[in-house]
């Protein structure tokens, strides 16, 4: 070390590690501790050095506002405690404000239709992932919800489109059919189904009628096309 690492080294236990005899009785915290650092334990006791506050202008304008100064709408302020006593408080006023919302909301919502898109074995350890970018769309028009997705393994050159009614009391046929990309832009009738195949790597509705797909080739090799396609709902 250098003589001016070892003076500022010094100059910072002079500074915050200096006998404190008032402390003496608050669990054996005899010294004022670094600044910064009591602010970040994870403890409800009160700050071995609070915060000088005069003169914040922030704190004079609410004393000498009338209506703010008593406003439920202003989280309280604790100058004595440190940062996660003030995230746990705010944690358990956001919740409680939360609560409500979720029961109102939880009561309402019910399972309308039920489809069976794959089986998986037992353990799911070995579950693969098979689902991928559920996209949701709503045809406010005809009051119709589409989703789109993918599923992996041996369909990666298909996209679902699942179409439900969002007034669920109305009988509508549901409809979920699959698209496949596979070999469609070939240049022609002779090329190997093999040589161009062409898998999903986004989907998207582009309007009520239309979806644009990002599609990619499938073989392995450096430079691989992407073509980006707008497909006619129809």
């Amino acid at each position: 070390m250098t003589q001016k690492d070892i003076t500022f080294v010094a100059d910072f236990l002079t500074e915050h590690f200096n006998e404190a005899p008032e402390l003496y009785n608050r669990k054996g915290k005899y010294f004022n501790v670094e600044r910064v650092g009591q602010y970040l334990k994870d403890e409800d006791d009160d700050l071995v050095s609070p915060p000088n506050t005069e003169g914040n202008q922030w704190f004079n304008f609410l004393k000498d506002s009338t209506h703010l100064k008593e406003s439920p709408l202003l989280f309280p302020y604790y100058p004595e405690k440190s940062l996660h006593f003030v995230k746990r408080q705010m944690e358990g006023i956001i919740d409680q404000c939360l609560q409500k919302p979720a029961d109102v909301i939880g009561r309402s919502v019910h399972q309308a239709v039920c489809m069976a898109l794959y089986k998986v074995s037992q353990s799911e350890d070995s579950t693969p992932q098979l689902f991928k970018l559920p996209f949701l769309w709503n045809d406010k028009t005809s009051n119709l919800h589409y989703v789109l997705f993918t599923m992996l393994e041996n369909s990666i050159s298909k996209i679902h489109i699942l179409r439900r009614h969002t007034d669920t009391s109305r009988s509508f046929s549901n409809g979920i059919l699959a698209v496949e990309f596979g070999n469609f832009l070939n240049n022609s009738i002779n090329e190997s189904s093999d040589s161009r195949c062409y898998s999903c790597l986004d989907a998207h509705f582009y309007d009520d009628e239309t979806v644009t797909v990002v599609l990619k080739e499938s073989v392995q090799q450096e430079g691989k096309e992407r073509i980006l396609a707008q497909l006619p709902l129809s």
